[in-house]
């Protein structure tokens, strides 16, 4: 599947967190853990302008599992968030403590 223009990215940032992005640089990302790969793709670096929060923000798109369609990610750069690294490892433990939560509760984890 295709990576998504980076106008759609952008528009997503807008979108979830106001104000007007520009695209400053788009970065190539590897995280893995415990020596094994766990997302590799293409981090965009927007800088923000009429955000009240932040002058910056990280955004990317992944492919869905099982789908032909996306899911679209904006984090704001705002402390420990710094970094585009640091932007996709905050949403992985996230989304791990997320379908953990939903385990414990008994709720279906895809």
């Amino acid at each position: 599947m295709a990576e998504v223009e980076v106008d759609e990215i952008r528009q997503t940032v807008e979108r979830l967190h106001g104000g007007i992005a520009r695209l400053a640089e788009s970065v190539p990302v590897l995280e893995s853990f415990e020596g094994k790969p766990v997302w590799e793709g293409v981090v965009h670096v927007f800088d923000l302008d009429y955000n009240p929060a932040a002058t910056r923000a990280y955004a990317w798109s992944s492919p869905i599992k099982g789908k032909t369609t996306r899911r679209f990610f904006a984090v704001l750069h705002i402390p420990p968030i710094t970094s585009p690294v640091e932007a996709i490892r905050a949403t992985l433990v996230h989304e791990h403590l997320s379908k953990e939560l939903r385990r414990k509760e008994g709720r279906a984890v895809s």
